[in-house]
């Protein structure tokens, strides 16, 4: 038997970037992509259109400080005139930027969401995951939280950056044209420095671009750390939540608050961490606010005192150096933004790379899963059946067995046994293991949990669930709560409840075998599905299987007394160091005898 296999290493940083690029990237090539293309192409518009309005009032700037110097009414009057214009036009271009990167967001966001809740919910995935990965706690957080923690700033991002190259580029090419070159005389050297604005610029902006990296790449670690905490503390206060009766019922309130106590304090620390790496960051952040603005004026101060320059060109260069060193700097600006990023792609991308491990069977070490097949004859065959934990120890080994078409088979064995699992199994929720499991094709197979599940809405959505459209008589279905002791619910059956919070755990299992009558499954199969009935109750849900569901095929485990007169074999697992072994067994005579003489 196949053991599982090691644990990969955690992807590197380019390796992340690759699996959530390969995430992202269908929304452009997916059917229905025409969308993204469309907000695409609105978004760059409105990202030229915003650069156009910032060209031209730059402009603006010049000629109005020129006309300034000069004192020329008519040119400041003229520019004045010019302001409205320009006002109305950066408002529509920079409100059109903010709706279409909403758009933007909400649309490709809507797109990851739908592949990835659709991958995790398909081919009960969702049951799975939790069975070999426990410590990766809360997937739906991931899907719902961390999706749009890496969506919504991804997008700004892109954004961002193509706004930062364009201004960038163009604004460049404004202090080449208008400020010129620098001639610096050392002695007898005469040294010109072409575009000495926009090189300074580069310079400047290279410079503190590279000690934001130095300081913002260990704020990734804390920022992780931070994320990784602060959902060990939702898990642990959920998990107190959920188990609030039990721990209420043992008086467990003092140790519980140590651990939630201490869960938090873990939350403290890592956020010290953070605290600490942004405070570098942010020196780093102040310094640059109050240099950048004064360096343009210091570096055109010669040429504007030789006269070489205007009031207004300095004003314009120094309008069009902060531009550009605005770009230029635009990852000092977003480095603590992109560090809660690639947090939460890092959170994104190990729900991906477990999914991915489940669809390609790399959780088990070479062709190590259970085969699903298709009966001829209409029983159920199990052969040569080898079923393993998700941590790789053998449960049940080598058993074969076949089920005939409505045949009534209870499994038993000892506690831990591996009764459970191999329910599982036969429903098609375990494929950790070895062997064949064939059923009959086309057949419909109902699973019948110890706590069935209740879905929100109506009552009556409840007894029809999975088919809650279906189109079944109201006479029909009351009848059927009244075999299943639900009579006194039929006048609720369109009320609308939390149903699950509402309803006991003996009226889940009633409501669940409602659902066995009203769908006539070919297939039943049961885990401790009378578990929280009474003997009486156990016996009427009992019966019910041989008077509404005689043709059925039912296999089930249970612990309780009178439940095996009801089945006509039983399977033993008996404990054994290489695993459980099968037995099957008929069921006395006597017993059945008993049976038809109490339902006589």
């Amino acid at each position: 038997m196949n053991h599982v296999a090691s644990p990969a290493a955690p992807p590197q940083h380019s390796e992340q970037i690759a699996i959530f690029r390969k995430l992202v990237i269908g929304f452009w090539s997916s059917p229905g992509s025409r969308i993204a293309w469309i907000t695409t192409a609105v978004v760059l518009a409105f990202v030229g259109a915003q650069v156009g309005t910032q060209v031209f009032f730059n402009y603006w700037y010049r000629a109005f400080f020129d006309g300034l110097q000069q004192k020329d009414m008519s040119v400041l009057v003229g520019a004045l005139f010019q302001l409205p214009m320009i006002v109305v036009a950066t408002v529509v271009a920079s409100g059109g930027l903010l709706v279409s990167k909403m758009m933007f967001h909400v649309s490709w966001r809507a797109w990851v969401t739908q592949r990835l809740a659709g991958w995790w919910i398909a081919d009960q995935r969702y049951y799975r995951l939790g069975l070999i990965a426990p410590e990766h706690q809360a997937p739906e957080y991931r899907i719902a939280e961390d999706t749009k923690l890496a969506i919504e700033p991804l997008a700004e991002f892109v954004i961002g950056l193509v706004s930062a190259t364009v201004t960038a580029i163009t604004f460049s090419t404004i202090l080449w044209s208008v400020a010129g070159s620098f001639r610096l005389t050392l002695g007898q050297v005469v040294i010109d420095i072409p575009a000495y604005m926009a090189v300074a610029a580069v310079i400047y902006a290279a410079l503190t671009s590279t000690i934001a990296y130095l300081a913002g790449m260990p704020l990734v670690r804390h920022v992780a750390d931070k994320n990784a905490a602060e959902s060990e503390f939702r898990a642990e206060l959920t998990r107190l939540r959920e188990n609030a009766e039990s721990i209420a019922l043992i008086k467990g309130d003092k140790d519980e608050l140590n651990s939630v106590l201490a869960n938090y304090g873990r939350v403290v620390r890592a956020w010290y961490g953070v605290i600490r790496q942004q405070g570098f960051i942010s020196i780093l952040q102040n310094t640059n606010a109050v240099l950048f603005p004064v360096i343009p004026l210091v570096l055109t101060l010669p040429k504007y005192v030789s006269g070489e320059m205007t009031l207004g060109a300095v004003m314009q260069v120094a309008s069009a150096f902060a531009a550009v060193q605005g770009s230029l700097i635009w990852f000092v600006d977003n480095v603590v933004k992109l560090a809660e990023w690639y947090a939460s792609v890092r959170r994104v991308n190990e729900l991906v790379i477990l999914l991915d491990q489940l669809d390609i069977g790399t959780i088990m070490e070479g062709d190590a899963n259970i085969r699903l097949g298709i009966s001829e004859d209409g029983s159920i065959h199990i052969d040569n059946l080898s079923i393993a934990e998700s941590a790789g120890r053998v449960v049940i080994n080598d058993a074969s067995v076949v089920i005939k078409q409505g045949e009534r088979v209870m499994v038993m064995g000892e506690s831990g046994v591996g009764k459970s699992t191999l329910i599982r199994a036969l429903a098609g929720l375990w494929p950790w293991g070895l062997g064949e499991i064939r059923v009959p094709r086309d057949v419909e197979i109902a699973f019948v949990p110890q706590r069935p599940y209740i879905p929100l809405g109506t009552l009556r959505n409840a007894l029809l669930y999975p088919d809650a459209g279906s189109k079944i008589a109201h006479e029909t279905v009351v009848r059927t709560m009244v075999r299943c002791g639900l009579s006194y619910l039929a006048k609720r059956l369109d009320d609308e409840e939390r149903w699950d919070h509402v309803l006991s755990g003996g009226e889940r299992q009633r409501v669940a075998f409602c659902r066995l009558v009203l769908r006539q499954p070919d297939i039943i199969i049961m885990d401790e599905a009378t578990s929280a009935l009474d003997e009486d109750s156990q016996q009427s849900m009992l019966n019910l299987l041989h008077e509404e569901l005689k043709s059925s095929t039912v296999i089930s485990v249970g612990h309780r007394t009178g439940i095996e007169e009801h089945h006509d074999r039983k399977i033993i697992l008996e404990r054994r160091p290489a695993g459980a072994h099968m037995t099957s067994l008929t069921v006395s005579k006597s017993l059945w005898s008993y049976f038809r003489q109490q339902r006589a």
